[in-house]
């Protein structure tokens, strides 16, 4: 049985359409990465939120966390600051800035507490205000919140 021109052309268009529909879908979840707010609001909370954000790239290597603090949330992206049991936060947050992880701060906090900027460390950013961020991450940029 010999089929005609047009229909086996039809079949490779139908074929090549399914395809580009397959390489489509899979490029699109490959570059689809979870993305997470870990919100910290209170800086007793920061040992629990590091360690579960590193969790959670041990899990998921490919997720984009970032954190958001603001008021005694920010305290332990201070230069010298350390946890209860005197151990230092700087190592932690700079071990999870080499893997991507970003911590942003609230400049309403700053300015409220006054705050210096050149106390934070420097793997921070600032961001105008803490809760606005969450909102806008959430809004914007479909991200996932957590609140550690």
């Amino acid at each position: 049985m010999r089929m005609k021109g047009n229909t086996v052309k039809k079949i490779y268009q139908i074929a090549l359409a399914l395809l580009l529909a397959v390489v489509t879908t899979l490029s699109l979840a490959a570059e689809r990465a979870e993305k997470v707010i870990y919100h910290v609001s209170d800086s007793s909370n920061a040992t629990a939120a590091l360690r579960n954000a590193r969790n959670h790239l041990d899990q998921s290597p490919r997720a984009r966390i970032v954190f958001v603090t603001h008021g005694p949330g920010i305290d332990f992206l201070l230069d010298g600051a350390m946890d209860k049991n005197g151990n230092p936060y700087d190592i932690a947050v700079q071990e999870l800035a080499a893997r991507k992880v970003e911590f942003r701060v609230c400049n309403n906090t700053l300015t409220g507490r006054k705050i210096d900027k050149s106390r934070l460390l420097p793997e921070t950013s600032i961001v105008p205000s803490g809760v606005a961020e969450i909102a806008r991450l959430q809004i914007e940029e479909g991200y996932a919140y957590l609140k550690p």
